[in-house]
């Protein structure tokens, strides 16, 4: 069972004058971050990549590449790398080189993403969405085990006994596929024998079951082999030493972000009802002190058989000493006492 944490590289609006935090200082943060979790014992750690003026991020591989040079021991990945409108073959590269940076310890996440900017960012065409990340997730797929590549396809040019370098330190990356709640997506990594990571970011949870149940009777039925089996859940989390003093803190920050994304999306205003439902056991959210965390993170774990839990920190991007903080209480306290329940 692997714990970690995963980001979006959201950056700090100020509630009342609007002003937003720098770019420059947000990622100048999350280095400080991923380096404390590394030594409180986080497993791994998940970059986003997002093309908005509200997300610091936009290339997981740099932040990751310079976290490689201040960590020893956690794992470095996507959360995700927009497949659709990324050249997998530089983005093979770039993670064999995080790869290298960290001796062994860079992933991938592939997924669709959040949102749609980066397909005209790149030129590439909404029409296109499932062809794209289907194609390009074979590509992927093809480099990760050959070092030297035939292919054809309808978004880029062919590859002739294309020779790709660097090549990772045990030769290949592992490749996560993320989903959110499509059955499609979640039986096309079933047939891959791709490990899968959830994105539970609203409503009751039980509610993604069913989509569990196919992914694993479809990882069965093409005869992969359960001991390879790996499936995870993404839930917005924050932690702090007390329960309701840090779900009331955190819902202001919480609330602001989601209603700058459901702008775009058409979404009714965000209510304390929501956050009140997502924060109790049946809910999406995992925010609360040390032991309301281990219960709600051990009874996600049950429901699902899941082999990893990723925390979501930033959402709405909390102060960066309460980032440092929440980050200290995931490591040295919920992380030794969800293992140790497990045993």
């Amino acid at each position: 069972m692997e714990l970690g944490i995963g980001m979006f590289g959201d950056v700090h609006i100020d509630p009342t004058t609007g002003k937003m935090q720098s770019a420059a200082q947000r990622t100048q943060e999350i280095i400080e971050e991923i380096k404390l979790m590394d030594e409180v014992g986080v497993d791994f750690f998940g970059m986003g990549e997002h093309h908005r003026i509200d997300y610091a991020v936009s290339s997981p591989e740099i932040i990751l590449a310079a976290a490689a040079t201040v960590t020893k021991n956690i794992k470095l990945g996507s959360a995700v790398s927009v497949i659709s409108s990324a050249d997998p073959v530089k983005l093979f590269q770039d993670f064999s080189t995080v790869d290298l940076l960290s001796n062994g310890r860079a992933e991938i996440m592939a997924g669709r993403g959040s949102f749609i900017e980066s397909f005209p960012l790149f030129g590439y065409d909404l029409k296109d969405y499932a062809e794209l990340f289907e194609e390009k997730l074979a590509l992927l797929l093809r480099l990760n085990k050959q070092d030297t590549v035939t292919w054809s396809g309808k978004f880029r040019k062919p590859l002739i006994n294309q020779e790709i370098f660097p090549r990772p330190v045990r030769g290949s990356l592992p490749i996560w596929v993320a989903v959110g709640g499509t059955t499609s997506s979640v039986i096309r990594a079933g047939k891959l024998g791709l490990p899968v990571m959830f994105a539970i970011i609203g409503g009751a949870i039980q509610n993604f079951k069913p989509l569990f149940e196919i992914y694993q009777q479809t990882w069965e039925d093409n005869g992969h082999a359960m001991e390879d089996f790996q499936v995870g859940v993404h839930m917005h989390a924050f932690f702090g030493e007390n329960g309701q003093e840090v779900a009331d803190r955190y819902y202001p920050l919480y609330a602001a972000q989601m209603n700058r994304v459901g702008a775009s999306r058409g979404w009714p205003p965000y209510q304390r009802s929501q956050y009140d439902f997502g924060h109790s056991i049946h809910g999406h959210l995992v925010v609360g002190d040390v032991n309301e965390s281990v219960e709600k993170i051990l009874h996600v774990i049950e429901m699902f058989g899941l082999t990893r839990f990723s925390a979501h920190m930033d959402v709405g991007s909390p102060d960066h000493k309460d980032m440092m903080k929440a980050i200290e209480l995931y490591g040295s306290q919920i992380i030794p006492k969800v293992k140790e329940a497990l045993k």
